[in-house]
């Protein structure tokens, strides 16, 4: 009987085939004899958040797979505002927002990013911040708040929504958007407060960097100038059932990123904030080696590692290649202890594919999935990548049927109609109110 789970999300694992490397993935083409045994001794299948050839962010696929429906979703403004410790008052809006170079183009900006993003000194950084960080139009006060490097949130307080475009471009040569309400809340006061708010901003931070003494130096020094503002994913905190309540499990997050702190903490898992190094395996086997340590204390244990994902945005398969190997060997420094423990549920998961090619940022294909532990049916597959799990007992799985896989298999799953709860939990037993006599009889 599994008492307990940890699942190992691999952020970004999922890929497609390349000719450089025979037509294969860089996961069919990496050596992984740890996660190769982990898929020989369980069960495997595909997994994808939401639709099938969707692309997913990691944050709404992570919603998915902590069990929860889009509609609860609160943005990625708002989860890496929580994440960054941003306190974020009722009613207000959250976005991402970062520095960039731009170009005057007729009676707009382009985005110029042929250097990369903006190399600027902290220095720099707060001299920028202290420019542009405060900001008012029409009753709406707008913050820029710091959250590292070139990085920032901005909010907003006022008549607001967060039904709002983005005005990032990503690609560079593009012009920067300008900000609209969406078409369902075209007449909507609050969002249109806010689009015409953010443009506002916008281009007074345009005005306002231009003239910054600090553009000038870089101008003559041959510098790209940081004369910009770009702002995406606008959100707003929402009232969601804690984890514990939903799941009937006390949940923990062991990652690194501002914006799965956030999440976590939204949720009302705990959080175990750690740092990336330049050696992601090394990075995974200490917080399988933590998550193993304080297994006693939950049922759900989310232990992150963003290095598949990252090493795919560069654009370089091999590149790729190298993390994975580098993760196996990671769960391998950790697997002897995690074998030991006898109920334990173990889950290899990911949150979407991330291609190493091409002009997406992350892709639709399904990611491969494992279960692993007591009961846990054995399939025929012997290799763990993309087109080996198509052929596992699992199947396809899709968005929150993660979570009550995760259910069944530790013999938490409600029989469909049983209701010991007021609320029709998935979970078995529920939290319920204990029948008492009454002894005046």
């Amino acid at each position: 009987m599994t008492r307990r789970c940890i699942m190992i999300l691999l952020d970004g694992i999922g890929d497609r085939s390349y000719p450089e490397l025979g037509h294969r993935t860089p996961l069919q083409v990496a050596r992984t004899p740890v996660l190769d045994q982990l898929a020989r001794d369980g069960a495997n299948g595909l997994y994808h958040a939401a639709y099938l050839g969707q692309a997913l962010p990691s944050e709404n696929a992570h919603f998915a797979i902590f069990g929860y429906d889009m509609d609860s979703f609160p943005g990625r403004g708002a989860l890496e505002a929580l994440g960054a410790g941003i306190p974020l008052r009722s009613g207000e809006v959250a976005l991402l927002a970062h520095f960039v170079s731009v170009s005057r183009a007729a009676d707009g900006v382009t985005l110029v990013m042929k250097e990369g993003a903006p190399r600027v000194s902290d220095q720099e950084i707060g001299d920028l911040l202290r420019a542009v960080e405060d900001f008012s139009v029409n009753g709406i006060k707008v913050r820029l708040n710091h959250a590292g490097g070139i990085r920032c949130i901005l909010t907003l307080a006022g008549k607001i929504a967060p039904f709002v475009t983005d005005s990032d471009p990503i690609i560079e040569d593009r012009p920067l958007a300008a900000v609209r309400a969406w078409k369902d809340f075209a007449a909507d006061p609050a969002a249109l407060n806010t689009a015409h708010a953010l443009n506002m901003y916008l281009e007074w931070v345009y005005h306002k960097l231009e003239t910054y003494p600090g553009n000038a130096k870089r101008r003559e020094a041959g510098i790209a100038p940081v004369n910009c503002l770009v702002t995406q994913r606008a959100g707003r905190l929402k009232s969601v059932p804690p984890f514990s309540e939903k799941y009937g499990m006390k949940g923990l997050s062991i990652a690194s990123g501002i914006v799965y702190h956030g999440l976590a903490g939204y949720l009302g898992m705990e959080v175990r904030k750690v740092a990336d190094t330049a050696r992601p395996g090394s990075d995974l086997a200490q917080r399988l080696k933590t998550a193993m340590k304080l297994l006693p204390r939950y049922d759900f244990i989310h232990v992150h590692t963003k290095g598949p994902d990252q090493a795919a945005h560069a654009k370089n398969p091999s590149s790729k290649i190298k993390v994975i190997e580098a993760l196996d060997k990671g769960i391998g420094t950790a697997l002897k202890e995690l074998m030991s423990e006898p109920e334990l549920l173990i889950v290899i998961a990911s949150d979407h594919s991330t291609p190493s090619g091409g002009p997406l940022i992350h892709s639709g294909e399904a990611v491969p999935l494992v279960f692993h532990g007591p009961g846990v049916r054995r399939d025929d597959v012997r290799h763990y990548d993309e087109i080996s799990a198509a052929g596992g007992a699992l199947g396809c799985v899709r968005g929150k049927e993660l979570m009550y896989l995760i259910l069944n298999h530790l013999d938490r799953a409600k029989l469909q109609g049983l209701m010991d709860t007021p609320v029709d939990q998935p979970y078995w037993p529920g939290r319920y109110e204990p029948f008492r006599l009454n002894d005046t009889n």
